[in-house]
């Protein structure tokens, strides 16, 4: 399957800005302004605030969640329904459980190295 991180290198930077406009978010996650309406409604954590004449306005962390979202749907090709249990289970990211620790997984690996180094010899 395809590294989401790559894909996610290719969209542009996210700017120092506090709010983003519907249109704004859309291009920097490549996607259709119709599609992120329709995610905040299969997303429960896809919640922008809405503002006067229910404009929509989303926060940085919007964006990433969008960038996840975008991630488990085009590369890693999850349903809807499976992206959204994949977004409550964890955080996001195939392959990596609720509560793994990166520190502790590769303590776990060097032990095992260690161990696999003394049943060689």
């Amino acid at each position: 399957m395809l590294d989401p991180e790559s894909s996610n290198l290719e969209l542009p930077p996210i700017p120092g800005k506090r709010y983003f406009t519907i249109g704004e978010v859309a291009e920097l996650c490549q996607v259709k302004p119709h599609v992120l309406r329709y995610w905040e409604q299969e997303f429960p954590q896809l919640k922008p605030v809405k503002r006067r004449g229910n404009r929509r306005y989303y926060q940085r962390y919007d964006v990433e969640l969008i960038r996840q979202i975008r991630s488990l749907l085009y590369e890693y090709g999850f349903t809807i329904g499976g992206a959204r249990q994949r977004l409550e289970e964890g955080d996001g990211e195939p392959g990596k459980a609720k509560g793994t620790d990166p520190q502790l997984i590769r303590e776990l690996r060097e032990e095992l190295d260690a161990i696999l180094q003394l049943l060689e010899a």
